[in-house]
């Protein structure tokens, strides 16, 4: 069996120093053919080294196996889960009898910490590792119809939290009645998720998370120094740098990390990476960091209430659990709001998008889309979906690309052929039986309308911010989003609410600057002013 060839620096080659290195912390061990060294829905405690003999990683989802990737001398073993304390989705089995060696996570973290080459190279290996799991389907099965609004959740949850997983279209997929049936499934009991032998019908987020192992123990400390609501790029830096200034962190979110950034195809003006940064690899990263440094993440967890006890904020979670912080960051961020428009509800599930990410993409692969909006993430998104849409229509109110629109982008947008751009216009109506088929959309101008074929349409307009679970406890502006400093009577910190100890920082707060560099940079300013207010109480 021939070694996977490295793609794109996934599977690289250990040097013979950083070999050398890893020897000293580790345990060599002799493994045989079909031994299992970790099984997919496993929490591995060490990093696994090929040093003689071959190993496979493979998806086994019971009689269904395929092989990832072979593994060879020099080569380590291993997933980003490693890192973020999350199980593996994939399963390593001995090929050829040999040896590995087994480096216990406490002792890596110590060489990683003095050896940067080392670490760089771990965890961008293992970064790329998950978006080839992620293009190749390697994971959990979803069975389901694309019609089905639970399916499209599914699969949602899946894509936000960047869990590997295929989808088995029960309308498309030649396999999908014969795989049902070898099951024993029934069509009404779709969509369900296969994973390690299990059969899940239509879980809810919280038990396929429990289920993948997405979900960890709650905090054992029964009071925290700062409780960050919002994984977002606000919420993780907040998270990153008061774990690592010594401060007792939780990040809650409800859904996945990463926010409104999280489902960006490419962030091309974030400082540092000039060739651009995925929101998705942005997020990995800023987790693992978070985790090293020592933060609690707890995701998916909705938020429903916050309140007080014995002189400590209380955030409530909806699974009955609560939270006793010494203060509280609000970065619950915001989301786009919907279009108000004739068939919505009937064709809204099953066809019309607030993110652009590969699954979407593969779902409009080769189809017309519409794309409402013009500001950045609309633009990002058209350029995106360019590479797999047969034609994308961009609708902007505005009379001018750019008005809204970072340069670059609306250069780009106008370079590229397949996008349409629309300017003064509104979408007016959705069209299709059970699926959509086009879209009037109207000048507002000359206020003649056409019909454009769709089959996707994909929504990026104002935005609402996450603030309902605040339950009235902090002032808002007209618009719902939170007060801040000197936007409220009396003397308080920047970004403090107007309730002591509580601050806001990110797309929640009212005024604030609707960029990833401006949200990370609320996050690491909120926990310098955690930190004045903790020394005063």
């Amino acid at each position: 069996m021939n070694e996977t060839p490295d793609v794109y620096g996934a599977y690289p080659r250990l040097e013979d120093y950083q070999l050398a290195e890893l020897m000293e912390l580790g345990e060599r061990r002799a493994v045989g053919v079909g031994d299992v060294l970790y099984r997919a829905g496993e929490l591995p405690g060490e990093l696994l080294i090929v040093l003689a003999g071959q190993v496979v990683v493979l998806e086994d989802l019971g009689p269904h196996r395929r092989v990832i990737a072979v593994h060879g001398p020099h080569r380590f073993l291993g997933e980003i889960g490693l890192l973020t304390g999350q199980p593996v989705f994939l399963t390593a089995e001995v090929a050829e009898p040999g040896d590995v060696l087994a480096v216990p996570l406490e002792r890596l973290r110590e060489l990683v910490g003095r050896d940067q080459q080392l670490a760089d190279l771990i965890l961008r290996s293992f970064l790329v590792r998950r978006s080839l799991q992620l293009s190749l389907g390697a994971g959990f099965a979803v069975i389901g119809s694309h019609f089905s609004a639970d399916t499209r959740r599914i699969r949602e949850f899946a894509a936000r939290n960047r869990l590997p997983h295929h989808w088995i279209d029960l309308e498309h997929d030649e396999e999908a009645e014969r795989l049902i049936r070898e099951l024993g499934i029934d069509r009404r009991d779709t969509p369900v998720v296969i994973w390690r032998g299990d059969v899940l019908r239509n879980p809810d987020n919280d038990q396929l998370a429990a289920a993948v192992g997405l979900k960890g123990p709650p905090p054992a400390r029964a009071t925290h120094d700062l409780v960050v609501v919002g994984a977002g790029p606000a919420g993780l830096a907040a998270g990153v740098y008061a774990a690592s200034e010594g401060l007792a962190t939780v990040v809650v979110d409800a859904v996945a990390t990463g926010g409104q950034a999280g489902t960006s195809s490419r962030i091309e003006n974030y400082l540092g990476f000039p060739a651009g940064i995925s929101g998705a690899e942005l997020a990995d990263r800023a987790v693992a960091q978070a985790k090293r440094f020592g933060a609690e993440l707890m995701v998916p967890a909705a938020v429903t209430g916050l309140g007080r006890l014995d002189g400590h904020h209380v955030v409530r979670l909806d699974s009955g659990e609560n939270l006793q912080a010494r203060a509280v960051l609000v970065a619950s961020g915001a989301h786009y709001r919907q279009l108000d428009l004739p068939g919505l509800d009937r064709l809204g599930p099953s066809s019309v998008y607030y993110a652009a990410t590969e699954l979407e993409a593969n779902l409009c692969r080769r189809d017309p889309v519409v794309v409402v909006g013009g500001g950045n993430s609309a633009g990002q998104a058209s350029v995106f979906l360019a590479d797999h849409a047969a034609h994308i229509r961009l609708v902007v109110r505005s009379k001018e690309l750019g008005a809204n629109m970072s340069r670059y982008l609306a250069d780009r947008i106008e370079a590229t052929p397949a996008i349409e751009v629309l300017l003064h216009s509104e979408v007016r109506e959705l069209r299709g039986d059970t699926a959509l088929e086009s879209i009037l959309i109207e000048d507002l101008c000359s206020h003649r309308r056409q019909l454009a074929p769709a089959r996707a349409l994909f929504v990026f307009i104002g935005s609402d911010p996450h603030v309902d679970w605040l339950g009235g406890q902090v002032e808002l502006d007209d618009r719902r989003f939170v007060l801040t400093g000197n936007q409220l009577p009396g003397a308080r910190k920047l970004l403090e609410s107007s309730r002591p100890g509580v601050f806001a920082a990110g797309d929640v707060r009212s005024g604030s600057v609707k960029r990833v560099a401006a949200a990370v940079g609320d996050g690491a300013l909120a926990v310098r002013l955690v930190h004045e207010y903790l020394a005063h109480i």
